[in-house]
């Protein structure tokens, strides 16, 4: 059997609206200890893009005011986004070309899931246990 998105992706999925500012997209990531949240123009509403832990740090290193700055403003636009059923191979090629770690399963305009590269650690690290 091949190993799929859908196989190594985390839900449910926390993410951030649009609208929000920053410093509340880091309080979220913080309280559900996440690396990065998609961005929705809504609740439940079409991704954005995605905002990441480092995002944030940078900005924060760079003295912009998180309280005024909005996570569309921000996040990284166009995600990779794959479908569930993509091979896990497949996910990790993708990844590795782009140079991203962070990547959102999608099925048509419905957000199921996100990968992570710490997601395929963690499933390297059940099949071979030390």
């Amino acid at each position: 059997m091949t190993l799929r998105a859908a196989d190594l992706m985390t839900t449910p999925v926390v993410t951030a609206q649009a609208d929000q500012t920053v410093a509340a997209v880091a309080a979220t990531m913080h309280q559900h200890r996440l690396s990065f949240v998609p961005v929705t123009e809504k609740a439940g509403g079409t991704v954005l893009g995605i905002i990441s832990a480092a995002d944030i740090l940078h900005l924060e290193a760079a003295r912009q005011d998180t309280g005024r700055l909005k996570a569309w403003q921000v996040c990284a636009y166009k995600p990779l986004a794959v479908d569930a059923d993509t091979p896990a191979a497949e996910v990790a090629r993708q990844m590795l070309e782009r140079q991203v770690h962070h990547v959102v399963v999608m099925r048509q305009h419905d957000l199921l899931g996100v990968i992570s590269a710490l997601d395929f650690v963690k499933r390297f690290l059940a099949e071979n246990p030390a």
